[in-house]
C-alpha cells in the first residue's frame, strides 16, 4: 500500500504528517517486539515453593509445568487478584 493509497483511504490531506504517523507505527511495532527470548529449565522439589530466577532475567512471560502423567508441558495462568501477603516481624 502507498502513502497516496493511505492518505486517500484515511481522509488525510497533508503528506507529511501521514508519513509521520506511518513512521510512528512502524517504531511503535519495532518496540513492542521482544528482541532476546530465552527458556529457563529447573526440576521443582517436594516442599520448595521459591526457585531462584537466572541474574539476566527482565522479565517473566509464562511459566510452564510439565504434567508426567501425559508428558505435556501446562500453562500455570496468572492470578486474577492479588495474593494474600502478610508481614514477618519475626526474622527466626
Amino acid at each position: 500500500m502507498t502513502v497516496l493509497e493511505m492518505m486517500e483511504r484515511s481522509g488525510m490531506k497533508n503528506t507529511t504528517l501521514t508519513v509521520a504517523f506511518i513512521k510512528d507505527a512502524i517504531h511503535l511495532m519495532q518496540s513492542q517486539v521482544d528482541v532476546h527470548t530465552a527458556t529457563w529449565k529447573t526440576d521443582i522439589a517436594d516442599g520448595t515453593r521459591e526457585y531462584p530466577f537466572p541474574a539476566n532475567m527482565i522479565r517473566l512471560k509464562s511459566v510452564s509445568i510439565k504434567d508426567t502423567t501425559d508428558s505435556k508441558y501446562k500453562r500455570i495462568r496468572r492470578l486474577t487478584h492479588s495474593p494474600v501477603v502478610s508481614e514477618d516481624t519475626d526474622p527466626e
